[in-house]
């Protein structure tokens, strides 16, 4: 229960008024409800004529005997003058008409009690898929590498679904029965203190056997969860992958993967949830049990002579025994749904606790624009301190000068362009811009002086405009199509049904790719960014497509700084400089003239791609 009330303080505390009026509401149908049940005594005396002596009963001024002596003697003395005034029919009518009044209080306080309940459920899921998002988006690109997308949708999902069915639902009842087995076990004690010690002894054996059952759903649900997140991932791939499926014909390849994680997932499920459902027949049987030894136990006390109460106040304290039972057997379907949520709520932990290793300094130094160079100075880096993938790499690139990166996949390239943005931090060495290192500035102020076209252009399932002005506070219907225009896009955008306001699918699906890319290099444009990184933008194109792509690069590099990625060596000709790197190192750099005099790496490159 330790982890659940620290879930609680997490995330509950946004809605302590909630928490407030739950209490109160819950209390009183526990008052009303006591109330109702005492009415039984009265009741069955009237019934079984077992009353003792009328005579006896005076009015008694409150506060001059004990206070449970007062109030017996006060209800059987009102009780008696209906009697006498109106007869013991009447009486019992009175009687019950008074009972159903205590009982439409008790469920109408039992009703706001969960009503109000529920925007505080709500809100919990709410906020911890928020918060789960929002630690998504920040965490560095790192950390998805190391995790499946499959995995991270299942626990904003299922995961997340599985807290509000198993943690904020059992909040009610966590609240609600304490309230209730307080106000019983209070009643118990008032009416007969023996029988109460008696079920007292009882209890904590069955409640031992009830948490040793929980412990175990946990492990269970845990693992129940992990097969979940191995089918979000299954189906994941095989989205991102229909088309290499259906081109190597393994679709039954495919589909017996697929079942095979829906057979473990069924597996798991099931040891979860027969386990769960053993929790209401075996509450069921414990409360029987204990029953059977009270009503033992008082009934030979009553049977010898030797109990404090009569019949009609051991009936009533049986029926407040009986009602203990429910709430127990609420705490203990909370004892079992509460496992199942705190392991998914373990499982969303390893997102929201991931540690970001990016992280903006505590005096941030301004930086709003390139006025001289940037410079890379004795860069290295690895992933997981591994192998070096960059070794002591030195660049310096002048303010509106373009220098163009070559070599072998793997040899470190886009890797390097990803430290300016920080979307790794180096290990050694630093990079500055106009000699302020990049990790004095804050991260929204760098990542706003770079814009970004990528070898394969992100696009989200929203219209051309949204996708151009993507990242662009208040951007106008004029500045979008001005971008476009440079970019080439706007023509094609205009042959469509809608223009700028149409959909262009999943991923851009509706688009072939040369169009595509030139709807990255618009959003690039209209960002207007002094820095320029270009991340083979123009590898994956027909050559039409890539002419058109070309040109639209041309347009943007012009006086912006430029970092370019290419295996296309043809696109970085023009390129102020261009460094080789092999295995994480610079091995040539100068101009493409200079380059193809030096008859080294890059010439073999140049001379295999003529051929």
């Amino acid at each position: 229960m330790k982890e659940f009330f620290q879930l609680m303080r997490r995330f509950v505390a946004p809605y302590k008024k909630f928490l407030g009026w739950s209490i109160l509401l819950n209390v009183l149908s526990a008052v009303f409800n006591i109330f109702s049940f005492s009415l039984l005594i009265p009741i069955l005396n009237i019934l079984f004529k077992t009353g003792e002596n009328r005579s006896v009963y005076q009015l008694m001024e409150w506060g001059s005997a004990d206070f449970k002596d007062v109030a017996t003697n006060n209800f059987y003395y009102y009780t008696t003058q209906l009697i006498d005034s109106f007869g013991p029919a009447t009486t019992l009518l009175f009687l019950g008409l008074f009972l159903a009044g205590m009982t439409l209080l008790k469920t109408a306080c039992y009703f706001g009690s969960s009503a109000i309940m529920i925007p505080l459920r709500t809100g919990v899921v709410r906020d911890i898929r928020i918060l789960v998002y929002k630690k998504v988006v920040s965490l560095p690109l790192g950390f998805f590498s190391e995790e499946r997308k499959g995995d991270i949708i299942a626990r904003m999902s299922g995961d997340v679904n599985e807290v509000e069915t198993s943690i904020t639902s059992s909040l009610d009842m966590l609240l609600k029965n304490p309230i209730l087995i307080i106000s019983y076990f209070a009643t118990l004690i008032v009416t007969s203190w023996q029988l109460t010690l008696f079920t007292i002894l009882v209890l904590p054996t069955m409640g031992w056997v009830m948490g040793k059952v929980g412990r175990a759903l946990k492990r269970q649900s845990l693992d129940a969860q992990n097969r979940w997140s191995d089918t979000m991932s299954q189906l994941e791939e095989t989205l991102g992958g229909l088309r290499i499926i259906k081109a190597f014909i393994a679709e039954k390849k495919m589909t017996a993967r697929f079942e095979k994680c829906c057979n473990d997932y069924r597996d798991a499920v099931n040891k979860v949830a027969i386990r769960q459902s053993s929790a209401h027949p075996m509450s069921e049987f414990l409360g029987t049990l204990l029953i059977v030894a009270v009503l033992w136990f008082g009934g030979s006390l009553i049977l010898s002579n030797h109990s404090s109460i009569n019949a009609s106040t051991f009936i009533f304290y049986m029926v407040i025994l009986y009602s203990v039972i429910n709430p127990l057997k609420e705490f203990s379907k909370a004892s079992y749904n509460i496992p199942r949520g705190l392991a998914s709520m373990e499982r969303i932990d390893k997102i929201l606790k991931a540690e970001n290793t990016i992280q903006d300094p505590v005096h941030p130094q301004p930086l709003k624009e390139v006025k001289e160079k940037i410079e890379f100075k004795d860069i290295s880096f690895s992933y997981d301190q591994k192998k070096e993938i960059l070794k002591h790499i030195n660049l310096t690139v002048e303010k509106g000068k373009t220098v163009a990166l070559v070599g072998q996949s793997g040899s470190g390239k886009s890797t390097l362009v990803d430290l300016l943005p920080r979307y790794h931090d180096v290990q050694q060495g630093e990079i500055t811009i106009d000699g302020t290192n990049i990790k004095e500035v804050a991260i929204h102020d760098l990542r706003s002086l770079i814009g970004n076209v990528n070898q394969e252009a992100i696009l989200f399932n929203d219209t051309f405009f949204n996708n151009i002005a993507f990242g662009v506070e208040g951007a106008t219907m004029e500045q979008v199509v001005e971008a476009a225009k440079i970019a080439n896009a706007h023509d094609f955008i205009m042959e469509k049904p809608e223009g700028y306001n149409t959909n262009i699918g999943d991923r851009g699906s509706k688009l072939s790719g040369g169009q595509r890319q030139r709807i990255s290099i618009a959003r690039a444009i209209l960002k207007n960014p002094p820095i320029l990184i270009l991340d083979e933008a123009t590898s994956a194109l027909d050559t039409e497509s890539e002419r058109l792509v070309q040109e639209a690069l041309e347009r943007l590099m012009k006086t912006r700084t430029t970092i370019a990625i290419a295996h296309r060596l043809s696109t970085i000709k023009n390129a102020d400089e261009i460094c080789v790197l092999y295995e994480g190192e610079i091995v040539e750099r100068g101009t493409h003239d200079e380059l193809i005099q030096k008859n080294g790496y890059y010439k073999r490159l140049h001379d295999m791609q003529s051929l």
